[in-house]
């Protein structure tokens, strides 16, 4: 039993949900840099070798279903501990594999193990905290994480060049091991209210509808998607890209994904200060906006034939930089009507963001032989139709996107 946090504060929380979630954009960061020599490692495709990307979205997404509501029923400590002990096995699968068949099986366990991270954590703060203390923790979340796709590519290409990629999944061991601990050590039980029969069939699936009935969820989680769904789908394409297309070395492109990535964490140091004198749900606008400004950056590499690296950082980093201007202020709001059942809806949550990933994976390797091709169709496409999507969410009496209780 922890011994130590006993009460989580807004600090406590957001530092204990990070680490969890951080589980996840590690496991995909990481491993990117590694991608394109794995072709070679395991004479393969590079077909085959992205499939190991989209198995891991894949079994992230249909995890996610199952953690939520199981964290509901049982709690969500032995859930995030079960899911993790997943990811432990799957991780030493991926290290010892001696095919890329075998490999693609341990991806699809880490995404199944690295599911929970999301779940728990969010259920978690939805459990302690409401309205803009929430916002505040999700934003402080976005803070913390952005660090590890900032400087996960950077860690992941040194392995590759001084030890070797299976260094890369060695970290990512480690780093569960650690996660498993602070759980287990640190992090209190705070669904005080467990009720197993909300995994029967009936309740769980009649639950599940009524999030994706429920406008007042469905269009800020599916918002969220769509968005994220964008953040995902890139480091999918863009190794093959930068690497191969453009001849960077992995060294190189673990530094271009660390100055990259800095503009979420501009990002969010801004929309912290911002939710100081605004609610979340008013920041929401300027985030469709800077989407939009990205979505033409990319369609502009088809109008004008770039082939510069900037020409692909560039609208990246604008795309990324708006990422904590939407998700505050969705996120509370697509928490705060669920209070009974946070974690399925953070379970649904976090299928439709890596679903949107594993839509766009699995799309820009079945459709496009050419990833400059897939980026600038995928990203201009994605960026419209989060404009769209905002325009047609529900405006509620006195809280159009966020609930500003505390």
């Amino acid at each position: 039993m922890p011994t130590r946090w006993a009460n989580l504060d807004e600090r406590r929380a957001s530092i204990v949900s990070a680490v969890m979630i951080a589980l996840g954009p590690l496991s995909l960061s990481l491993y990117t840099p590694a991608l394109p020599e794995l072709v070679s490692v395991f004479h393969t495709t590079p077909a085959a070798v992205k499939l190991s990307l989209t198995l891991y979205f894949l079994g992230f997404c249909l995890a996610q279903l199952v953690s939520g509501p199981l964290s509901d029923a049982f709690g969500r400590r032995p859930v995030a501990l079960g899911f993790f002990m997943i990811y432990l096995v799957g991780s030493l699968i991926a290290l010892i594999a001696p095919t890329i068949f075998v490999m693609q099986a341990g991806r699809a366990l880490q995404g199944i193990g690295a599911a929970a991270g999301v779940s728990a954590s969010r259920a978690l703060v939805r459990d302690l905290f409401v309205g803009q203390a929430s916002a505040r923790i999700m934003n402080r979340i976005g803070l913390i994480v952005g660090f590890v796709p900032a400087f996960a590519p950077a860690v992941g290409s040194w392995l590759l060049a001084g030890v070797g990629w299976r260094s890369i999944f060695v970290v990512m061991f480690l780093y569960a091991i650690a996660v498993v601990a602070m759980v287990t050590l640190l992090v209190p039980e705070t669904n005080q209210n467990p009720d197993r029969s909300l995994i029967e069939p009936r309740r769980f699936a009649k639950n599940y509808w009524t999030l994706l009935t429920d406008r007042r969820f469905i269009g800020p989680a599916g918002l969220m998607g769509v968005v994220l769904g964008g953040v995902y789908t890139l480091p999918t394409i863009l190794p093959f890209v930068l690497i191969e297309r453009l001849g960077l070395t992995p060294v190189q492109y673990g530094l271009v994904m660390i100055i990259q990535t800095g503009a979420l964490l501009v990002g969010n140091f801004i929309v912290g200060r911002m939710l100081r004198v605004m609610s979340a749900r008013r920041l929401v606008p300027y985030g469709i906006v800077i989407t939009l400004l990205a979505g033409v950056g990319f369609a502009a590499i088809r109008i004008a034939g770039a082939n510069h690296l900037l020409a692909f950082v560039i609208p990246a980093s604008i795309w990324i930089f708006g990422i904590p201007f939407i998700t505050p202020g969705t996120m509370t709001s697509a928490l705060s009507h669920f209070p009974k059942i946070a974690g399925a809806a953070s379970a649904m949550i976090g299928f439709l963001q890596m679903g949107g990933g594993f839509a766009g994976s699995a799309i820009a390797a079945a459709a496009f032989g050419d990833p400059v091709t897939a980026i600038d169709t995928l990203l201009p496409t994605l960026s419209v139709l989060a404009a769209a999507l905002y325009l047609i969410l529900p405006k509620e009496p006195g809280q159009p996107l966020a609930d500003d209780e505390d």
